[in-house]
């Protein structure tokens, strides 16, 4: 089975991976990226100076029977001869095509943002990719200030990398509080009071109308008459999914390609995984969901299961960079349950639980919480709550009654998820550390980093070195 690969992102390198070295399928991937796949969730810490672009390589398979093509675009999609057209002038055959396209840049409609060629002038830059951040990195090279677009998830990781090379950030954000799809705005202002200790200034509520750009500055007019002014600019105002190759071919696409619980298009032969697929309404825009999706279509494909079924998990986002620890999942925002929450200011911490039948329907954890592993344990297994969250919202026990899910591997259940992007179980772990058989713990965000070395101490412990 001849299977067309649109892609390789980390959605599509992972399905790559699922796929290399079953003998009934003879994959293509088209990458228009010239570079191999990369961890996406690090680019904050390239431009921080803390990664180098080696580390950044995912470890997926790419064995026999992959024709691996970089820097190649898919053009159009000829459903009646199944086909794909590419840039290069050639047209590759499938019995089935998987869409990764992922997402693009959203850029706002600011005037002189981007140059008539659709390009970015001399000091501006977005923050998507990896060249991206090659050209953010250059251009922070010769600059001392910074003006970032943007105070969501994307703005913020940007804005602290270029912190931490010891630049003056300005955010500019068109909203009240920061980040308003994952915290409320009590949550916002703990936070960009941290920022600001960081090096980071935020304004709120400001709608840039424009940007001039000179050779050695950058001046952002503002709506309310100011003139902001710094060394370079960038871009960070979310992203959205990349369809355009979807709608040219005549498949169902909303805000995203429309998909079944098996990743099927309108077109049962195309199937479609990560930001650019839309799933029962959602477009999920984060890795986990996307390797879950990429783990379905393999399965199907494969016939190892070939009545899998994705089913999404309740969505968690973290944001874990220098001198700031942030987590929020599930209903964080928009509440339906009752809302607990307990706030230091002085210590940068917010927490934030959301009960709703005695279970955690959402949370947000910021700033040094030790409780935060127990709190997104609650969540992902559904468990009973303690009957004095106040254990959960200190970061502290108040008695018997404390959870202790988190105080030693051991109490930990062998079904509670370690890794949340690659669905890692410490079950998994501890047959990985008796088997020798590879996990993907900590290949994603990374965030669960120090749980797996805490199972990995307690394993040597008790079990000795293997």
């Amino acid at each position: 089975m001849k299977v067309v690969v649109v892609g390789y992102g980390m959605a599509g390198a992972r399905l790559v991976g699922e796929l290399t070295g079953h003998g009934a399928v003879e994959l293509t991937v088209l990458g228009a990226e010239r570079h191999r796949a990369y961890n996406r969730i690090q680019l904050a810490n390239l431009v921080a100076g803390r990664t180098a672009e080696e580390q950044l390589a995912l470890v997926e398979r790419t064995g026999r029977g992959v024709a691996l093509r970089l820097g190649v675009t898919a053009t159009a999609i000829d459903r009646t001869g199944r086909t794909v057209s590419t840039s290069d002038g050639s047209a590759v055959p499938y019995d089935r095509l998987v869409l990764a396209t992922g997402s693009r840049p959203l850029l706002p409609p600011v005037k002189g943002l981007v140059d008539d060629d659709g390009g970015y002038p001399e000091r501006l830059a977005a923050f998507r990719t990896l060249d991206d951040c090659r050209r953010i990195v250059g251009l922070a090279g010769r600059s001392r200030s910074a003006l970032v677009l943007g105070g969501g998830l994307l703005g913020l990781e940007a804005s602290r990398g270029l912190a931490a090379r010891g630049l003056r950030v300005t955010v500019l954000h068109a909203v009240g509080h920061l980040m308003e799809r994952q915290l409320d705005p009590a949550a916002s202002e703990v936070l960009a009071s941290t920022l600001d200790t960081l090096g980071v200034h935020v304004e709120l509520d400001v709608t840039t109308v424009a940007v001039e750009s000179y050779p050695d500055r950058v001046d952002a007019v503002l709506a309310d008459g100011r003139r902001l002014t710094a060394e370079m600019f960038v871009v960070a105002c979310g992203v959205r999914p990349e369809t355009a190759l979807a709608e040219r071919a005549g498949l169902a696409v909303q805000r995203g390609i429309v998909v079944d619980d098996r990743l099927r298009t309108s077109d049962p032969r195309i199937f479609a995984i990560g930001d650019c697929a839309q799933h029962n309404g959602v477009v999920s825009g984060l890795v986990a969901p996307a390797w879950s999706q990429a783990r379905v279509v393999a399965d199907v494909l494969t016939g190892r299961r070939p009545l899998a079924r994705y089913r999404p998990r309740p969505p968690m986002t973290r944001l874990k960079a220098a001198g700031i620890d942030l987590a929020t999942m599930g209903d964080s925002t928009h509440v339906n349950g009752d809302p607990v929450t307990y706030t230091d200011p002085t210590r940068g911490t917010y927490a934030k639980l959301v009960v709703r039948d005695n279970r955690l329907a959402g949370a947000i954890m910021l700033g040094d919480n030790p409780t935060v592993g127990t709190v997104i344990q609650l969540f992902d297994r559904g468990g009973p709550l303690p009957a004095d969250l106040r254990s959960l919202l200190l970061g502290r026990s108040l008695g018997a009654d404390a959870p202790g899910a988190e105080a030693s591997p051991a109490l930990m259940p062998e079904a509670a998820v370690v890794c949340q992007c690659n669905t890692v179980t410490k079950g998994d772990l501890v047959r990985s550390w008796r088997t020798g058989e590879r996990t993907l713990a900590t290949t994603g965000c990374g965030g669960c980093r120090d749980a797996v070395e805490g199972i990995v101490t307690w394993l040597s412990t008790v079990e000795g070195a293997s």
